[in-house]
């Protein structure tokens, strides 16, 4: 085949999912050698970033640093109950040490109370202190009802986060089609959606980006590409 012919091998016919996917380990015994790993993989697959707890920001940013792959965190994760000062501090430290990415779970109890200004105020200020490091606002889809998915999706959206994300993945229940697919239409392509939370298969995966997610945070991202790679060969 000359280099002007186009290709007709299944691959080409199924683009990757890689540049969509988080490779994630937030897992509270992962020492360096897991992040080495992590980051490794990453950039074989060449995936759009890894989220790793705080403390491992610093060494994930210089492992990545001659890389594409982004280096993404979490903020008041993950039961998002800390003072809103404390989520200010912790975002701006975590910029520093190199995160370029921020995932941050809201107050869910400000949520049941209906308190839906202070959690724009609080989503608000943690973009202020991020100085341009896109934020991904966690809302635990799993404790709301529709009404409650929608209006924290344009609330987080009005108050200038990059994305909306379904689940901490430590809740009652992961992510759902339907949440992503409620979202989506909500966002109104505004921010991104981004699923997390038991999303282990590549069939689940295409489900989820068909829904429209623009983003996918799992632990199993090889396995996702080992058996995309196995659907693209058939």
């Amino acid at each position: 085949m000359s280099a002007s012919t186009p290709s007709t091998t299944p691959e080409a016919q199924l683009p990757s999912p890689a540049p969509f996917i988080e490779h994630t380990l937030l897992h509270p015994l992962a020492g360096a050698g897991d992040i080495r790993r992590l980051c490794a993989e990453a950039c074989r697959f060449g995936f759009a970033s890894v989220c790793v707890a705080p403390l491992h920001v610093s060494l994930a940013a210089e492992l990545l640093a001659d890389s594409s792959v982004r280096v993404g965190t979490v903020v008041g994760f993950p039961l998002g109950y800390t003072l809103p000062a404390v989520k200010i501090f912790e975002t701006a430290e975590l910029v520093r040490c190199g995160a370029t990415e921020l995932d941050m779970v809201i107050s869910l109890a400000k949520v049941r109370d209906g308190d839906f200004a202070a959690v724009g105020k609080e989503v608000a200020a943690v973009v202020s202190a991020a100085r341009g490091v896109p934020v991904k606002a966690i809302i635990e889809c799993c404790y709301l009802d529709e009404t409650q998915k929608v209006q924290l999706a344009e609330l987080v959206a009005e108050n200038g986060a990059a994305f909306v994300k379904t689940s901490t993945g430590f809740g009652s229940a992961g992510a759902l089609v339907e949440d992503v697919r409620l979202l989506a239409r909500a966002a109104k392509g505004r921010i991104g959606v981004k699923a997390a939370g038991g999303i282990r298969s590549w069939e689940e995966c295409r489900r989820f980006l068909a829904a429209g997610a623009t983003r996918i945070g799992t632990s199993s991202a090889p396995r996702i590409m080992e058996e995309w790679r196995g659907a693209a060969a058939q």
